[in-house]
């Protein structure tokens, strides 16, 4: 008896061995060879070859090892000649449509590069539009900065923008997202007036001594009128401006890219059927983490569950809003800022605590994952407080992992309680290179403004941290993030380093636009990392960030994007 159980067991054991050889190709589709391959693994490996097959990792090691054992007469070889393969670049937090409307749609007022614009070219840009807006239509753009505008902090009124026209309304956002100004017609068709109230979220129409409209906007909320009023763009071609975004994501080496606020631009309902057309109609060439736009929520919504969707969309998280912009002088902080002289301005929280508080309550407990932008460190408070009471008596905090978007103005305290809440932080690592000066000299000052995207400290901690662009309120570009959390930086001569010693490695900087922001959106099990398993979302790069000078790393050129294994085009 015992010898035919034993002859069963193995009879059923040779089975499952012949049923896993069989149902195995005997080859790769793929083998990548002849340059550098940055695993991103946890011991930061760097590897000769990388096979893939079904679209998966299969391999990683030596050329001789992976060669042997998975080259076959129908393998595809890519000798790398050189270039450098890692993991896709992820991108957790983007405004898609944001971006797509902005710089696709909309005139693109913004300027990265030196010099600065000023209001007199600010005008004429505007004016140069004037001639493309058709009858009823509005001029929209968006991308000034009076921070980054000659003289410093020179800002446009309804005054200024009646220069540009008086009988086509024109409503412009901020580069930060959080202000915006208006001209007098504007205001005419949207109805706002000295009389009008601030509108709930944060919302300020803003007045001068006089008690009059100066035509500037303080938070989304207050936009809400003026958006009401223009025409909404032609569905085909917001389409294929979002396609357009997209490609322009992935060329710069991102496979996988958050929407962090569906439901902003336009109604909820109508942005989740236009992510999941797109994505059944191969309209995204890149994976999408999608964030529901918290107040755009209706009462009672159950049109989606969390974690719902595939590897291509996934809706994953809410997202809320606490304060407003640092650069922007409207970031909720504890101590006035320093521009302009002896101002008591502070900003101004968007909710009070308890009221924020119920809010992220309701879908925190139907178990999304929860994002908060909080750039201020009386939002960051606000913000840890109430994660504090949402995980009381959760045994693994880190399980949950809550997002705090920016983290810009902190304390070494708020980075302590981060971690120990398992609180992941986005930087906008841009606010090193484009505007650390102006916070550096004149926002906030030098003590504050070298604490700013604390990325060592939180290294110190044992947190993990991933960086973003926030697009469109800076450019897609991971590598030039790397450079500016490695290297921190500022853009404007006299070109100075910002919080030397929240400097880290070029491959931690790396990890946080690879595997930590791939943990951020709860994908590092697929993708982040070059590991047997995963997902075959590929970069090659026209040099290894390794071994490249740290502020060089900006310019490396991104040869080409993979995602599940097949190149992509754009």
């Amino acid at each position: 008896m015992k010898l035919i159980r034993n002859l069963t067991f193995l009879t059923c054991l040779l089975g499952i061995f012949q049923s896993a050889t069989v149902a195995a190709s005997p080859g790769a589709d793929i083998i990548f060879y002849g340059g550098p391959v940055l695993t991103v693994n946890s011991k930061n490996e760097e590897v000769q070859a990388l096979a893939v097959q079904g679209g998966k990792i299969v391999a990683v090691g030596t050329k001789a090892a992976v060669s042997k054992r998975w080259q076959t007469d129908t393998t595809q070889l890519i000798d790398l000649k050189g270039q450098t393969l890692m993991p896709g670049f992820v991108e957790p937090h983007i405004h898609i449509i944001g971006t797509a409307l902005s710089e696709g749609l909309g005139l693109n007022l913004s300027n990265f590069t030196l010099p600065y614009d000023t209001l007199d070219t600010i005008e004429a840009k505007l004016r140069a539009r004037l001639s493309s807006i058709p009858a009823g239509g509005w001029l929209f753009a968006f991308g000034v900065d009076p921070s980054r505008t000659s003289p410093f902090m020179a800002e446009l009124t309804a005054n200024d923008l009646d220069k540009v026209s008086t009988t086509v309304p024109i409503f412009i956002i901020n580069q930060s997202g959080h202000i915006g100004y208006v001209n007098h017609k504007a205001l005419e068709l949207a109805g706002v007036t000295e009389s009008t109230a601030n509108p709930s979220g944060g919302g300020v129409y803003v007045k001068d001594a006089q008690g009059k409209l100066t035509g500037k906007l303080i938070e989304p909320p207050s936009f809400t009128p003026f958006m009401a009023k223009m025409p909404a763009p032609p569905a085909a071609d917001l389409i294929k401006a979002i396609k357009k975004t997209t490609q322009y994501i992935a060329s710069a080496g991102v496979t996988t890219s958050a929407e962090i606020t569906v439901g902003f631009d336009s109604p909820l309902e109508e942005q989740v059927k236009l992510y999941k057309d797109l994505a059944a109609n191969e309209g995204l060439p890149i994976r999408v983490r999608a964030y529901l736009y918290g107040p755009a929520i209706p009462a009672g919504y159950d049109g989606l569950k969390p974690n719902e969707g595939d590897d291509r969309l996934r809706f994953i998280g809410v997202k809320f809003i606490s304060d407003g912009s640092t650069q922007g002088l409207t970031a909720a902080l504890n101590q006035p800022y320093d521009y302009p002289s002896n101002t008591s301005n502070r900003g101004a929280l968007d909710y009070g605590t308890e009221d924020l508080y119920q809010q992220m309550k309701i879908y925190f407990d139907q178990g999304w994952q929860i994002a908060v932008h909080a750039n201020g460190d009386s939002a960051i408070d606000q913000t840890l407080n109430n994660y504090e009471e949402l995980l009381a008596g959760n045994a693994h905090p880190e399980e949950r992992r809550l997002r705090i978007e920016h983290f810009t103005i902190n304390t070494p305290e708020q980075v302590k309680k981060a971690v120990k809440l398992g609180v992941i932080p986005g930087f906008t690592i841009g606010h090193v290179d484009y505007w650390g000066g102006a916070f550096h000299n004149h926002i906030v000052g030098p003590e504050r403004a070298n604490r700013i995207d604390p990325s060592a400290a939180f290294k110190k901690e044992g947190g993990r941290f991933a960086y973003h662009s926030d697009s469109p309120v800076s450019n897609v570009s991971p590598l030039n993030y790397i450079s500016e959390g490695a290297g921190r930086l500022w853009q404007k001569p006299p070109r100075e380093v910002l919080g030397p010693d929240q400097r880290v490695t070029v491959d931690d900087a790396i990890r946080a636009v690879t595997i930590n922001a791939a943990y951020e959106m709860f994908s590092d099990d697929k993708i982040g990392s070059l590991e047997v398993g995963k997902q075959a979302d590929l970069v090659i790069l026209g040099a290894n960030p390794r071994t490249t000078p740290v502020d060089q790393i900006r310019n490396i050129k991104v040869q080409e994007t993979w995602i599940d294994g097949k190149k992509q085009s754009w």
